[in-house]
């Protein structure tokens, strides 16, 4: 997980997070008005809701910003946080449900850790297929510099 680098840093990880919840709180709102037959409520959060998400990646561009990631960063980076969440987040908070007794929360993070893990997996595959696909383009690449440099020494 990254650790905010200065206090702006750490606002805006605050925001981001803060933003991003928001979202998920509006439609989830959005859903209990919707069962009680309030769609004119309903519709207000999820319209609300989305521009949450705006807020959110208007954030995420300063704390990620595009130009400094790429695919395999990316990744890096989804793997350090769903490793976090299931070695170090999620058991903690489970621990703290069971002494609790809030059986519903422990199952809840416990679910949660497991998909955690499912998720630094699936990440961490698609890593490793990307990292063979860039060797092979290197290679050929390569190759395709070495016919270029060829042809030059021969015109020359």
């Amino acid at each position: 997980m990254r650790t905010p680098t200065s206090p702006t840093m750490a606002n805006l990880q605050a925001a981001f997070a803060g933003e991003s919840m928001a979202h998920i709180k509006y439609l989830h709102f959005a859903r209990i008005a919707r069962a009680h037959g309030d769609l004119e409520t309903a519709a207000l959060f999820e319209e609300t809701a989305k521009q949450e998400v705006q807020h959110a990646l208007g954030h995420a561009d300063l704390l990620f910003p595009p130009a400094s990631l790429d695919p395999r960063k990316a990744l890096q980076l989804a793997i350090e946080g769903e490793t976090h969440e299931y070695t170090e987040m999620y058991p903690a908070f489970h621990h703290a449900a069971v002494q609790e007794g809030n059986s519903q929360a422990a199952g809840e993070f416990a679910e949660q850790i497991a998909e955690s893990q499912q998720h630094a997996a699936e990440f961490a595959t698609l890593l490793a297929k990307a990292a063979k696909r860039f060797a092979a383009l290197a290679k050929v690449e390569e190759r395709h510099a070495q016919q270029y440099q060829r042809r030059l020494q021969a015109a020359g």
